[in-house]
């Protein structure tokens, strides 16, 4: 059986105890859910925001700004539970799973980062464009 046969085979856990263990995956760390909703991170965010966006910036460029800085502080937040993980790993505990999985939400939040910036640049050049035409 080919891999594709076998890969629409699978349909994740049956029983319910499989059921309420991946449903608990989430939890884990709390990495799934959006840096820009909590609370506590918000000040960080919004004065991260403002620095990278600077005096007098364009809407378009606030939000490009507001985005880098969320992308920013999931990194820091990532890395943060990357090095927890690092230290059990070192203490001899099997964290290898974990690693990978933060690796996944590292280049996910590189990505988004990545993506701000270059919105965050284009913002600022049609900034310019408009400045020069007037």
């Amino acid at each position: 059986m080919s891999r594709a046969a076998q890969a629409g085979r699978r349909t994740g856990p049956r029983t319910p105890h499989g059921k309420a263990r991946v449903a608990r995956n989430a939890l884990r760390h709390g990495l799934s859910l959006p840096v820009a909703a909590d609370a506590a991170l918000a000040p960080e965010i919004s004065a991260l925001a403002a620095r990278i966006a600077g005096v007098g910036a364009s809407d378009a460029r606030r939000a490009a700004a507001a985005r880098i800085a969320e992308a920013q502080v999931d990194l820091v937040r990532i890395r943060r539970v990357r090095l927890a993980a690092t230290e059990q790993l070192l203490a001899g505990k099997e964290v290898t799973g974990e690693l990978v999985r933060l690796d996944r939400y590292e280049r996910r939040a590189l990505s988004r980062r990545r993506l701000a910036i270059h919105d965050f640049e284009a913002a600022g050049w049609e900034a310019l464009k408009l400045a020069v035409a007037n």
